[in-house]
């Protein structure tokens, strides 16, 4: 998948990027093309960091995503409700259990402060999208009654006493996140991936 191609799927959230992530209005027009430009120029210290945070070769997480999108597509309009549940399964662990480990921390801490890359994984790893990865982690969601979205619970803090809290997240809004973790994933890791030329760890 093209950058290009990312840049034009994330210009449909461009409200939400400025409003929930303080991207700019130009910024908005090329996420996937600026954050792939960002880790490039990246010095090879912070590079060498997000690669080292995890034991699995770059080359296998990337099979992931492409293997992830291939069963995107293929469920996509799926008549079949057993098939659209396992897909937001299977969407809201990638997006926000794997990659939020994976990626999104790692990133987070290596990216330069004020870029698009830092922005993006702050709106990851910060509530409400924290919160809903916890709750994916420790199978505390379920459907709203009409299926307009999910009702999740979860700490709003690191502190294990304090007692859960009950969110939704709506169909768009889910959609939103789902799409940037995808974008930032993947623009990230093939960005990694010409620079180094190399796995994670092999």
């Amino acid at each position: 998948m093209s950058y290009e191609r990312l840049d034009e799927q994330m210009k449909t959230f461009a409200a939400a990027l400025t409003s929930d992530v303080r991207l700019g209005v130009e910024e908005t027009a090329k996420v996937a093309t600026t954050i792939a430009a960002e880790i490039r120029f990246l010095d090879s210290s912070s590079r060498t960091s997000v690669l080292d945070a995890s034991p699995v070769p770059l080359a296998a997480r990337i099979d992931e995503l492409v293997a992830f999108q291939a069963w995107m597509d293929l469920a996509s309009g799926a008549p079949d409700p057993a098939v659209v549940r396992a897909q937001v399964i299977v969407q809201n662990y990638v997006c926000f259990v794997y990659l939020g480990e994976a990626c999104f921390r790692a990133l987070r801490k290596a990216s330069k402060a004020g870029s698009v890359t830092r922005r993006c994984c702050e709106f990851l790893t910060n509530n409400p999208v924290r919160a809903f990865r916890n709750a994916v982690a420790h199978s505390n969601w379920t459907y709203v009654p009409d299926f307009s979205g999910l009702v999740f619970w979860a700490r709003k803090g690191d502190d294990k006493s304090e007692a859960m809290s009950q969110f939704e997240v709506t169909q768009a809004e889910l959609a939103f996140w789902q799409a940037l973790s995808r974008t930032v994933a993947y623009a990230a890791y093939t960005s990694l991936e010409s620079v180094e030329g190399r796995p994670a760890k092999a």
